[in-house]
């Protein structure tokens, strides 16, 4: 059966996606076994060749998060890598904003402190952007947001790429996936930036109360009161980072999501396009559709799962992988007592029933139009 945006329809280009749900049939088998089958059943032994330096792509999450993909089960995949002759490093790039992430030292000690230990994972970490952000390589895609794309010098290096993505919601992208995670996750800051461009913070005065901490939550320093004790943003400085939307209780800051938010999403899978460039039939995808939260990896907490666990996912195309957890997600019962506001039922989109501005399901065909992956697939469950 091929299916395509959640319905099923006949098509000569569907890729496979690979299912291994949670359930345990037998006692021989459990959650690590089955990553490896996945990776088998989904080919990625052609993508890895001996000797090759192989990144092992993920957010290791921020400090004081605990939804980000498990440690034991990265190594499953470091000694699958390994097996073949492989030479896998943890990787991820540097944050635009000012938390735990945002240059090399504090990122890996991050890493370290969430579990992602040599002992644990078998792999060392290198953060693919260097100290500060600055080991970046020009990619050209011409594309019709960008020309060229700045992508994280050691991805680029890297010959080969197994990208593993905690699918979850987003503040701006409304989910994210394996396509957020080539996205933001292999761009350096400057590239965060170049994507986040457009995406300008507002300030509804009536909403206000002048409590200032927005200001103190801004990395950019472009929030300041006015006269009459009110947030104002200067539009020249933000970079549309959202940290001030995560932070204000009385939801006095905002975008204009009509029309910026698809741009910020069409500009961010460019990126996604620009950071697979060269690496054509060396790249493999696994999403883990496990602790499903609302928001994004970065934050320094974890929200209540707004879905049970499903599973996790396996394929060698971005676009199919992410088209088939949006699917399995919304085909699933909402959580009660979680930031999920409605869309509980199956069949209803659980992110816009979180982020009611975003429709995320905008990454699937901008991604399909531009050549990144197609969203027709088929699903097999091992």
């Amino acid at each position: 059966m091929f299916f395509h945006s959640g319905l099923s329809v006949l098509s000569t280009v569907a890729c496979d996606v690979y299912l291994a749900r949670l359930r345990m049939t037998n006692y021989e088998e459990n959650t690590q076994t089955k990553i490896k089958k996945l990776f088998e059943a989904a080919g990625f032994e052609r993508c890895i060749t001996s000797g090759d330096l192989t990144a092992v792509k993920l957010h290791m999450g921020e400090r004081g998060n605990d939804g980000y993909i498990r440690p034991p089960f990265v190594r499953q995949v470091v000694e699958k890598i390994r097996s073949l002759g492989g030479l896998p490093f943890l990787t991820d790039t540097n944050t635009m904003y000012i938390y735990k992430r945002n240059n090399a030292v504090d990122h890996i000690e991050t890493g370290l402190l969430n579990g992602f230990s040599y002992a644990t994972v078998q792999a060392p970490i290198i953060i693919a952007d260097g100290l500060k952000g600055d080991n970046s390589v020009s990619v050209s895609i011409h594309k019709n947001h960008f020309d060229s794309v700045t992508i994280a010098g050691d991805i680029v290096a890297a010959p080969c790429m197994i990208v593993l993505s905690h699918v979850k919601g987003h503040i701006l992208a409304g989910f994210g996936g394996a396509i957020k995670n080539l996205a933001m996750g292999c761009a350096t800051p400057l590239g965060k930036k170049d994507q986040h461009q457009g995406m300008k913070a507002r300030v509804d005065t009536q909403k206000c109360i002048g409590c200032k901490t927005c200001v103190t939550a801004c990395p950019f320093n472009c929030i300041s009161m006015d006269e009459e004790g009110k947030a104002q943003v200067d539009k020249d400085a933000c970079y549309g980072c959202a940290a001030c939307l995560g932070i204000c209780s009385n939801e006095a800051l905002g975008f204009n999501w009509k029309d910026d938010q698809p741009v910020f999403i069409e500009r961010m899978v460019e990126y996604a396009y620009g950071a697979v460039a060269g690496k054509e039939n060396k790249i493999g995808y696994i999403n883990f559709l496990m602790n499903i939260t609302p928001h994004c990896d970065c934050e320094a907490f974890s929200d209540s799962p707004i879905v049970s666990d499903i599973g996790i996912l396996a394929s060698t195309d971005p676009v199919a992988i992410d088209q088939a957890s949006i699917d399995l997600i919304n085909n699933e019962t909402g959580n009660t007592g979680t930031l999920l506001h409605s869309h509980h039922a199956p069949g209803e989109d659980k992110f816009t029933g979180v982020w009611e501005n975003i429709d995320g399901r905008h990454q699937l065909i901008y991604g399909e139009k531009i050549g990144l992956g197609t969203r027709d697939y088929r699903l097999i469950e091992i």
